[in-house]
């Protein structure tokens, strides 16, 4: 059974990294001592084991060791043989290279949909959808393929953000470039908001946070759904 937490963001104004998510993690990681980071999107180019400590530190006080999977000889098996996996945010262009270099799309889904518990935030939650094009990620490198783990029937766009009422901006707002990916595109996408986090429980997929998520489908106007709300695209 998937169990999955899928976070906008890593951290929250005026917050230290996962601090928002200490509650909801402290459940969710109630039986896991230790977990693999996969620290492969490098926010700022920073190297992965200065990535993977950060990971840490955000995850000591709930008593568990990290490891960052760029420290095993063979992460297929490693992720074959973990409890729990987090994938950090950073891009996403360079995250899904390093995931197709090593042959790690399938076998993450694989053991996520056998019961491995995954975390992502910002990155690592826009590779649980069906692929990784309604990220606002620079892209820094040329990925093999789009697609990406396919464990949520739809796409994401973390860091979502509405338009500033006021503001002299003429560039696209996140709702237009997302009408715009639906131009060629037929997949939900949801917007969430920072501090928004997404709970996976087998199939079931709940919206957790504070915020309301925008939610756009093809051929239909944006719309909210409030938090607490089961998101059900059938």
């Amino acid at each position: 059974m998937k169990q999955m937490i899928i976070a906008s963001t890593s951290t929250i104004h005026g917050s230290t990294y996962l601090a928002y998510l200490t509650d909801e993690l402290t459940e969710f990681f109630n039986d896991i001592e230790e977990l693999i980071f996969i620290p492969y999107a490098r926010p700022g180019g920073i190297s992965h084991d200065d990535y993977t400590a950060t990971a840490q530190k955000g995850l000591n006080k709930l008593g568990i060791k990290v490891t960052g999977l760029h420290t095993f000889k063979n992460p297929v098996e490693a992720i074959k043989n973990a409890k729990a996996v987090f994938t950090g945010g950073g891009n996403t262009f360079l995250l899904v290279t390093q995931l197709y270099k090593h042959n790690l799309i399938e076998t993450i889904r694989e053991a996520v949909v056998d019961g491995v518990k995954y975390l992502g935030t910002s990155a690592g939650s826009n590779i649980t959808g069906l692929t990784m094009q309604t990220t606002n990620d620079m892209p820094i490198i040329y990925p093999p393929s789009f697609k990406t783990l396919s464990l949520i029937p739809f796409n994401l766009n973390p860091h979502y953000q509405d338009p500033i009422e006021g503001s002299t901006h003429m560039g696209e707002t996140r709702e237009t470039r997302i009408k715009e990916f639906h131009t060629l595109n037929t997949q939900p996408v949801v917007g969430l908001r920072e501090g928004s986090w997404l709970r996976v429980t087998g199939n079931e997929i709940k919206l957790k946070g504070e915020l309301s998520a925008r939610i756009f489908e093809l051929g239909k106007t944006p719309y909210e759904i409030a938090t607490n709300t089961i998101l059900n695209f059938d």
